[in-house]
């Protein structure tokens, strides 16, 4: 079912420019005819915008939680394997101050501040959702790091790559794939609150959140305009969450003290 959902919604975020091609307007909000699924609330094909209307969406999500990852596992297993609790304390104690900012005012503040693009929004929706991240890869790690295998690696004077990239982010690696899904799942619903609430940095107006946004007056006449778009948002961050989730089952078994090396 995962990768069901996230496949289709693939599909039509990067299939869909490929094979869409705007054509003449019609009255808003009209169906039927030469609109399979209608026209928008300025009379544009509902099926070729929800054709387009994806690819900002999916990559600027997806910006975001790579960034989110690349910040928050060094923070957190460096707070995790420092030994000095003042070391840990002032990479964490900051932390605490980001996360009690709300973050829809904060992206909001941000973005309105600057100018409206993929890499201002991406990297603000990474700052917002980094501290929650670099928390849990550092619980995650706080056990690894002084475990009796991690100890008997450093009395057989083990590399540093071998101790914290070989068997740390081996321990590591179920935890981030299960909150990996969730993260996505995160970043998608900041990108398009964002882009609902008219902070878009889809130039051409088709991002799938800004679609409900201008089309919600019309529901009654032209459902579609509002309906597929909702339903392409919340079929690939559900089915994300469960291909991830499933992926993160999959990885704990696999590294499970129990399981057979061959």
């Amino acid at each position: 079912m995962g990768a069901a959902l996230t496949t289709t919604a693939l599909l039509v975020a990067f299939g869909g420019p490929l094979v869409a091609e705007p054509g003449p307007r019609g009255p808003a909000f009209a169906s039927g005819g030469d609109w399979p699924l209608g026209t928008d609330a300025e009379g544009r094909d509902v099926l070729t915008q929800a054709l387009l209307g994806g690819r900002s969406l999916v990559l600027i999500a997806a910006a975001a939680v790579l960034a989110i990852y690349l910040l928050a596992v060094p923070w957190g297993v460096a707070a995790a394997t420092s030994g000095r609790r003042w070391v840990d304390e002032t990479l964490m104690r900051p932390l605490d101050l980001l996360l009690s900012v709300p973050s829809m005012m904060l992206l909001l503040l941000v973005v309105a501040m600057t100018e409206a693009n993929a890499a201002v929004l991406a990297l603000t929706v990474a700052v917002l959702q980094f501290p929650d991240a670099a928390r849990l890869v550092r619980a995650s790690a706080l056990y690894a790091a002084h475990s009796p295998a991690m100890q008997a690696l450093r009395l057989q004077r083990e590399t540093w790559w071998r101790r914290n990239v070989g068997y740390l982010g081996r321990t590591l690696l179920p935890v981030l794939a299960a909150d990996a899904g969730l993260r996505f799942v995160g970043a998608i619903y900041l990108v398009a609150s964002a882009s609902f609430l008219g902070l878009t940095a889809d130039a051409s107006g088709t991002d799938w959140a800004v679609m409900v946004d201008r089309n919600r007056s019309g529901i009654a006449l032209a459902p579609w305009g509002v309906l597929v778009p909702t339903l392409l948002i919340i079929g690939l961050a559900v089915g994300v969450n469960l291909l991830f989730d499933s992926g993160a089952r999959a990885a704990s078994r696999e590294s499970s003290p129990g399981r057979s090396g061959t």
